[in-house]
């Protein structure tokens, strides 16, 4: 009887699971399980940004909140300690040091070595089907952009913006169209003519003269990744990589738009391997999202950049709140400095 309660005894102090309850055994193994699914879609999404690739649906539309990642990835953890799942819990240990360090911003810093020459106001804003034109056009009179690029600038916003803002703006190159085909550019400073980037929506180019200073101008709207336009959305973020790469010699660029991909995207990034520096990462607001304004700007992400060449600085960037569209509008303050 005594050699029964001490075997008995002894079993309970080892923890064998075999005494474990059975309801605490099952609760431990679905916490097991919900972890593991966890850390597998987010695996998906982290090893293909690892890989450098867009990969296919639904990988492009996680990775522009890939930040956002460390929730479920958090909460794998803590499942996998309740469940003491060792193994899991390092395997989530592993992803979040992995979002950790994919969180940080990406491109280049410096600062221009000649002297600054010219400084201007640039303004992109993507006004939603031409819904936030008159948004549009009350902030511009506001903020006094020296240049701006409107998306999705139909008919009606076009002939709004030429007849409220002409005589500030006498300057302007469009492309026009219905819904989010429109797209212009409006400037102070006097325009030629440069080629459109091809894409389903409009992205019209110039060359502006800003203080004597040829300052190549190009807008960016490719189509956003939608399940089955991923390979039209990754072709149309190549042209404008190529447009960036033919232009790395060319003198100073400003390529500005909503470019439906944000820095976790492997086809913006390679646009910025161009040479191009992101202005609101240079003015410390790299990832303040930008859509969708619903959730903005608690959760959402930057997809409306200013990109610039490297004869630029940057010295400040707000992003703004404008009814009507579902993007913020990003305002840069930047500095033309004596190209090389």
């Amino acid at each position: 009887m005594s050699s029964t309660r001490t075997s008995s005894d002894a079993s309970r102090s080892s923890g064998s699971s075999a005494d474990v309850p059975d309801g605490r055994r099952g609760g431990r193994l679905f916490g097991g399980w919900c972890a593991g699914l966890l850390f597998a879609g987010v695996s998906v999404v982290v090893g293909c940004r690892a890989a450098d690739t867009d990969a296919f649906t639904p990988v492009p539309q996680l990775l522009a909140f890939l930040p956002w990642l460390l929730v479920p990835a958090g909460l794998g953890v803590l499942l996998s300690l309740l469940a003491r799942w060792w193994t899991g819990l390092v395997w989530g240990v592993v992803l979040l040091a992995l979002l950790a360090w994919f969180v940080e911003p990406y491109g280049r810093t410096g600062e221009p070595e000649g002297p600054p020459v010219a400084r201007l106001r640039v303004l992109t804003s993507n006004v939603e089907f031409g819904w936030a034109t008159d948004a549009l056009i009350a902030a511009v009179r506001r903020e006094e952009p020296d240049v701006v690029f409107a998306q999705e600038c139909e008919y009606g916003c076009q002939a709004a913006v030429t007849r409220e803002l002409g005589g500030t703006y006498p300057h302007r190159r469009a492309v026009e169209g219905d819904t989010s085909v429109g797209s212009i550019i409006l400037s102070r400073f006097p325009l030629t003519p440069a080629p459109v980037v091809p894409g389903r929506m409009g992205m019209p180019g110039a060359v502006a003269d800003v203080d004597g200073h040829a300052v190549r101008l190009q807008l960016a709207h490719p189509k956003p990744p939608l399940p089955r336009q991923v390979t039209l959305w990754k072709r149309e973020l190549g042209r404008l990589k190529d447009f960036a790469a033919r232009h790395r010699d060319d003198g100073p660029l400003i390529l500005a738009g909503d470019f439906n991909a944000s820095q976790d995207h492997a086809a913006f990034r390679r646009i910025l391997d161009t040479g191009l520096y992101d202005a609101a990462r240079l003015a410390g607001r790299h990832r303040e999202p930008s859509w969708p304004t619903r959730t903005t700007p608690a959760l959402g992400t930057q997809i409306d950049h200013v990109l610039v060449s490297e004869e630029f600085s940057a010295n400040r960037a707000r992003f703004l709140d404008l009814p009507g569209t579902d993007h913020r509008s990003l305002l840069v303050d930047v500095t033309l400095h004596k190209p090389r």
